[in-house]
């Protein structure tokens, strides 16, 4: 038997798994130990998680976590500032028409 005690703190609480499941393994990635607790025993039910942290990763986990970005007008400030060729929008004249595509099948007709 080892004198080691279990020392895990609660972290942070996420209303969804996926979001938890994220960031645990951005942590993971970081090279810190995460527990994940499910907020209900059956499977499949999206019902939030929590993450556990042993304490000589605390700090360090909490501040990973308050450096990740989750303003919900993020995404829109970023597609604003995007061009329209960083977003792979084209200009009307460059883009493939259908009508183009049925003049071509009529030109090719059995095969010549």
């Amino acid at each position: 038997m080892t004198d080691h005690v279990d020392n895990w703190h609660k972290l942070a609480r996420f209303d969804t798994n996926i979001q938890g499941e994220l960031r645990a393994n951005l942590l993971r990635n970081n090279g810190i130990t995460v527990s994940l607790q499910p907020l209900s025993a059956i499977p499949g039910m999206n019902s939030g998680i929590v993450l556990w942290v042993d304490h000589g990763d605390l700090a360090q986990a909490q501040r990973i976590l308050a450096s990740i970005d989750t303003d919900d007008n993020a995404g829109a400030d970023l597609l604003a500032n995007m061009s329209d060729a960083e977003l792979g929008i084209t200009p009307e004249s460059a883009r493939h028409h259908r009508s183009d595509d049925e003049h071509a099948i009529q030109n090719n007709k059995d095969g010549e």
